[in-house]
């Protein structure tokens, strides 16, 4: 998930215009300056890149740089099927 954290960590930087030193995994996305419209924002852009589908439901859970993988890597795990059966 390291490497997920730091390709998120782009994605995040790239999407606000922000310094890549400043976006860490550990980074909250509310200190980075990103507020609910940005989280929309920022899972738009995440879907688009990724070419994966995330209910708006889990925004709830991107509170910061490491949780957004998480989510993502969810999403990449059923898109290509490697998810776990719940």
């Amino acid at each position: 998930m390291v490497d997920l954290c730091a390709e998120v960590a782009k994605v995040v930087s790239d999407t606000f215009f922000l310094d890549p030193a400043t976006v860490a995994a550990d980074s909250p996305l509310e200190e980075l300056g990103i507020d609910s419209k940005g989280r929309v924002r920022l899972l738009a852009a995440l879907e688009v890149y990724y070419g994966v589908t995330i209910d708006l439901a889990q925004l709830d859970r991107f509170t910061d740089v490491a949780a957004v993988a998480g989510v993502l890597a969810e999403a990449l795990d059923e898109r290509t099927g490697t998810g776990r059966a719940s």
